[in-house]
């Protein structure tokens, strides 16, 4: 093999033996874990055995395994199965961990066992990086993305799924015994294999009729009306502008607009974005440290407790109001064609009547008041503002802080470019990292571990991003210090 480059006999007995630690180069990112595990004190985030016990066979420190699924996870490799190989074979892994290969069980039962402990890990990055200054921004955006649990559809019932399903059943058993009908009356014999089949066809169906029966039992039980067997705290929601079904759980991130770091994140089996924008902000606020914050979210956020709770937190929201009114839809005139005249407590129609206060009301926990001008039975617009005697105009008693917001809003016309090329990437690169399947646990508390190591995984190559291996090295070892 000449003119070739040629690589080692493997036979060769070298005389001095090359160590582990030639293999990695000065600008790995393993190196990066190791710093960061090492000046972690493992008791501060609620690991067990961080003390070896006196007695009994020796166990692996919990630093050692946390290190095996940090660096799984910042390679794509979350099956604890495959973690096993790795730590045989994976001189990057040997590095890591000293040589040392756990099994697969042993790897397991300890995201299993560790869950709250690996939340703690991912929240004590996250203050690193406000150490570092790499949390300067005082603006967030925040949105949610749905993603698969460990639960196919198939396996998600709810009452519709279940009459659709035994709708279909008895449309197969019909078409079945049409064909059976027609083979007795063609078969010579009286009997045909063809017959046999169609029979156990039958048979199986209506056995699961009677699953579907037991099925609809327990799901009277369900608060929400709703059962996955599989995973039983995952919910079927609707994705996105698609409007296709996704077996899974609903993941709330917030994400800073400057570095793209996660600064605070959450795993809900809510299907809707409705009513947690608050808590995320406060979230997010408390993570960063910061006395004031510029929150960005889209319409699935709006709600007015929501933004007037943001208000009082010292978090400016900018949150576009949804589209959704149903005068638009019939092409009348909307609330946004009235003009609030807030000298007057009153409203100025398009026709230039005055529409003033009437009475009071509170809906769905929101004290409004109704306001409607007197001129609308002879109103030479009728017909383009209401089908009824009187065009009602209700107004929310804080809703200034949602005027307020609008004109934030129409200052900054970029904002929602900001948060959609913010956030969206986020959830794009963290669903194209976990592949097809998204999470391979199962229960609330163990995604929520799942979607932990992700996090970490993610903010750890954005900060080797920003930093470089060799300084990032230095400024976890100076904060460990």
């Amino acid at each position: 093999m000449k003119r070739f480059v040629e690589g080692d006999d493997r036979k060769q007995v070298a005389l001095l033996p090359e160590c582990v630690d030639d293999y990695i180069g000065q600008d790995n990112p393993v190196r990066v874990i190791d710093a960061f595990v090492d000046e972690l004190d493992l008791a501060d985030p609620g690991f067990n055995g961080s003390t070896p016990a006196i007695t009994g066979r020796p166990s692996y420190h919990p630093g050692v395994m946390l290190k095996i699924y940090i660096y799984g996870y910042l390679n794509r490799i979350p099956s604890s199965r495959r973690l096993e190989r790795e730590c045989q074979r994976n001189v990057e892994l040997m590095w890591l961990t000293g040589r040392l290969a756990p099994d697969f069980k042993t790897i397991a039962d300890f995201r299993h066992d560790s869950g709250a402990a690996i939340r703690n890990v991912c929240r004590r990055f996250v203050e690193l990086c406000r150490g570092l200054k790499l949390l300067s921004s005082d603006m967030v955006a925040i949105d949610g993305s749905k993603f698969k649990a460990s639960n196919s559809r198939d396996r998600n019932y709810t009452a519709s799924k279940i009459d659709k399903r035994q709708q279909q059943i008895e449309e197969s058993v019909q078409r079945y015994l049409d064909l059976i009908e027609t083979v007795d009356r063609t078969s010579p014999t009286g009997f045909d294999v063809k017959t046999v089949r169609l029979y156990e066809k039958i048979a199986r169906l209506r056995q699961q009729m009677r699953e579907l029966k037991q099925i609809r039992k327990q799901l009277k039980k369900q608060p929400d009306r709703q059962l996955s067997l599989t995973d039983p705290d995952s919910r079927s929601m609707t994705s996105g502008g698609k409007r296709t079904g996704t077996v899974g759980y609903n993941v709330q991130a917030a994400v800073d607009t400057k570095h793209h770091l996660i600064v605070e994140h959450e795993v809900t089996n809510v299907g809707n974005d409705h009513g947690q924008l608050s808590r995320m902000a406060r979230s997010a606020k408390s993570a960063m440290g910061k006395p004031k914050l510029k929150v960005l979210a889209d319409r699935g956020y709006f709600s007015g407790p929501d933004i007037r709770a943001c208000e009082l937190g010292g978090i400016t929201a900018y949150v576009p109001k949804p589209l959704t009114s149903a005068s638009r839809k019939k092409g009348l005139f909307t609330k946004r064609d009235f003009v609030y005249v807030a000298r007057n407590d009153e409203y100025r129609c398009p026709a230039g009547e005055r529409a003033v206060r009437r009475f009071t009301t509170v809906e769905n926990g929101m004290t409004l008041q109704v306001y409607w001008p007197s001129a609308c039975p002879r109103c030479h617009l009728k017909e383009r503002c209401s089908p009824s005697d009187y065009r009602r105009i209700r107004r929310w008693e804080h809703e200034q802080i949602l005027e307020a917001m609008q004109r934030r809003l129409d200052r900054k016309p970029d904002a929602m470019t900001i948060r959609r090329s913010t956030v969206e990437h986020v959830f794009g690169t963290l669903k194209h990292w976990m592949g097809a399947t998204h999470f391979l646990t199962r229960t609330l508390g163990r995604v929520s571990t799942e979607m932990s190591l992700q996090v970490l995984a993610y903010n750890l190559k954005r900060v080797m991003k920003i930093l470089g291996v060799a300084r990032a090295i230095k400024a976890m070892k100076m904060a460990g210090a």
